[in-house]
């Protein structure tokens, strides 16, 4: 059975924050439900629909940036009261709009998640969890990463309290009181928990997770483990997920699951027999909450017709209301010319006052950065409050910009000067109109490290432009994982000298991703890190005084003694470096470099016969004559030009690759083998992995 919803907008808000938007109980059977939204101006409103139109019930008065928005009251009973956080505050108001609540929670940081279980009230801000009763402090945990969201299982289905943290690191953790009970590992950092139906599943323990890299899965948590139960990878590369619940949308008495991703996508989902979820339904808006969307304008997806088909009694009627909406908006849309008009005027005198302070439009621009695992790219998200009209991106490293599919800005690169103004790469992105959000995507070099700046201009009068910058680490490339293979050759960097457990750490936070900013907890400690590219590993173990860290690529341990180096030089601090080089590894390195090299030159070197094999075709009038292979590359010759397309500079990149771990290997050695880089080129270009492996012996 198909599922059809159609588009229905309401009205338009301020900017919000995701999970600051609840529908609440319906009042009496069959009676329209209430909406009600939190957004950044402070402003909490609530309106119901009367004859197709959004009714305001309440609106609170401006007041700092609402970060969440969650329905609570007597446990077993309507849940109508509305919370919200606002810094760090948290604010309670009726269904009706009285405010019955201020409790004040003191924290040091503003609350980033929030969730409420009858007179249980659980907090999170970036890296502190709170756990409050009737206002009363309970329970407190310092996380050693960032925490995107919080949850407790339901209370009234178990005879325990059970708080829930999605952490940054990929790590859910189950707390008990203020100790963590299990860690579990999902696939990616999760940026939202929900309730499996809204109250567990059948057990009550089964919650739903989404992350930041778009995936999506449901596991059980037991009071021993955890259960993992079914999981949706992103092989679609949608965006990643801000929210997720639960709704008989079909109508068949089995809710549905509804999810909302930072793309724009809202997905809906049926389970099959087997209790797998099946994808059902999905269409691009612009996602805050399910249900509704919010960057200004909350929509709504109807399974109603939203043109109702009339009989010729009804026409005249529904005529005279079409005729009566028009008016409205005729007047309403003189009104809103005219105050653009006076506030224009009063903007131009203000700005041409001598004693006017500067009046330029403060635009919201919510962005993130991330890389991916699946093809080593990074993700540049924008998305602004009003249309762009262009990006410029600049560079002062060497980095690969890639394709987008859905991207539709026009790319026009400029010549720079790398060696006089350290600009390696300036491109700028015009945007079509209404455009409001824009990805890209690119590739960094690990051993070049430096910053990526965007400078955004939205498409508003006086002209303005926003700069924000991230950071290219020398390890840009790796992503922390929580396993390693510990019977792998590694190469040990040991560091040693006068230094503190906090300047260590942040020197692993300037050379490597993922890495909390805060110093975790304790004398010591050990991250495990993963190269998205070519799958080496990185073990980091480090304490006041001393730094160990090993891996399976001579090159990933050559950065790091660089970078450390330079870094304890700035601070005037001397290190003792040692280390243990395992000549195996090098071999090892160049076998997970092999089947991608191969397909590379493989790739390369299908494209180059496309045009004379299409030439050829037109010449005899078909392919018959062709050997399999070659009627084969004629068949795929558009899928391999966009797959050869989409990976601008790839095989230069291996090349650069296997170059510098032969320059690495022998730079442990004392030895400089430069001279030597042309004939590890000629090799390259006529590849047999034995001979590569023969040459890197040999010289």
């Amino acid at each position: 059975m198909d599922l059809n919803l159609n588009r229905a907008d309401y009205l338009q808000v301020g900017v919000t924050s995701p999970k600051t938007m609840k529908l609440l109980p319906a009042s009496r059977h069959r009676a329209t439900q209430k909406v009600v939204i939190g957004d950044h101006d402070g402003v909490v409103m609530c309106f119901g629909m009367k004859k197709g139109e959004a009714v305001a019930v309440f609106k609170t008065l401006p007041g700092q940036k609402i970060a969440r928005l969650e329905l609570g009251g007597v446990l077993n009973t309507p849940q109508e009261k509305i919370f919200i956080a606002a810094g760090s505050e948290i604010r309670g108001f009726t269904k009706r709009g009285k405010q019955f609540l201020s409790f004040e929670t003191n924290l040091t940081e503003s609350i980033k998640a929030m969730h409420i279980s009858g007179s249980d009230l659980f907090l999170s801000a970036s890296y502190i969890y709170n756990h409050y009763c009737d206002c009363k402090d309970q329970h407190y945990y310092l996380s050693g990463d960032k925490i995107n969201d919080v949850i407790c299982l339901p209370v009234e289905r178990l005879p325990r309290i059970t708080p829930v943290l999605a952490c940054q690191d990929r790590v859910l953790r189950v707390l008990q009181g203020s100790d963590v009970m299990y860690e579990t590992e999902v696939p990616g950092p999760p940026t939202v928990l929900a309730l499996h139906n809204g109250n567990g599943g059948d057990s009550g323990e089964d919650l739903l997770y989404g992350t930041s890299d778009g995936k999506l899965g449901l596991i059980q948590i037991t009071t021993s483990k955890p259960i993992h139960k079914w999981e949706i990878r992103n092989e679609k590369k949608r965006g990643g997920i801000l929210c997720v619940d639960s709704f008989d949308i079909v109508g068949d008495g089995v809710k549905d699951l509804l999810v909302g991703r930072d793309d724009g996508l809202v997905e809906v989902y049926s389970f099959d027999n087997a209790n797998e979820p099946v994808l059902r339904f999905d269409q691009h808006l612009m996602v805050h909450d399910c249900n509704f969307i919010s960057t200004g304008w909350v929509t709504g997806l109807t399974t109603e017709p939203v043109h109702k088909e009339s009989g010729p009694g009804e026409e005249l009627k529904i005529n005279q209301e079409m005729q009566n909406k028009i008016s409205s908006l005729r007047v309403e849309l003189e009104q809103l010319q005219y105050k653009v008009l006076q506030e224009r005027e009063k903007y131009q005198q203000s700005s041409q006052s001598s004693k006017a302070k500067s009046a330029v439009p403060s635009v919201s621009i919510n962005d993130k950065f991330t890389l991916n695992k699946d093809d080593a790219s990074y993700s540049l998200i924008l998305e602004v409050q009003t249309a762009i009209d262009n990006v410029l991106i600049q560079s002062d490293v060497p980095i690969d910009l890639l394709d987008v599919d859905k991207n539709s800005a026009v790319v026009s690169f400029s010549s720079c000067d790398s060696e006089s103004n350290d600009n390696f790469l300036l491109a700028t992105y015009r945007c079509q109109a209404n455009t409001t959000r824009l990805e890209l995507k690119i590739r960094s070099i690990e051993g070049q490290y430096g910053t990526l700046q965007a400078y955004v201009t939205p498409r508003i009068q006086p002209k303005t432009c926003q700069a924000l910058q991230y950071l290219i680490k020398p390890l840009s490339l790796h992503q922390r994982t929580h396993f390693i293979d510990h019977d792998r050759p590694m190469n040990t960097l040991t560091l040693t000298g006068q230094f503190s457990f906090a300047e260590v750490h942040s020197w692993v936070v300037f050379c490597l991703p993922e890495v909390p900013e805060k110093p975790p907890a304790g004398e010591c400690v050990t991250f495990y890190f993963q190269n998205t590219f070519l799958d080496t590993q990185l073990e980091s173990t480090y304490r006041k005084g001393e730094g160990v860290f090993k891996s399976d690529n001579i090159s990933t341990i050559s950065i790091l003694k660089d970078v450390l180096s330079k870094e304890a030089t700035k601070r005037k601090i001397n290190l003792n470096i040692s280390y243990e080089i395992n000549e195996v590894s090098v071999k090892h390195t160049l076998k997970l470099i092999h089947p991608k090299l191969e397909y590379q030159l493989l790739l390369a070197k299908k494209v180059q016969l496309i045009d004379a094999l299409k030439e050829l075709q037109v010449h005899e009038g078909n392919t018959n004559f062709l050997i399999p292979e070659y009627r084969c590359i004629l068949e795929e010759a558009d899928h391999l030009q966009e797959e050869y397309k989409k990976q601008p500079a790839h095989l230069e990149r291996l090349y650069g690759m296997i170059t510098d771990l032969f320059i690495d290997k022998f730079k442990f050695k004392g030895t400089n083998v430069k001279t030597k880089v042309p004939l590890l080129l000629e090799i390259l270009d006529s590849y047999d992995q034995n001979a590569l492996i023969a040459f890197f012996d040999a010289a």
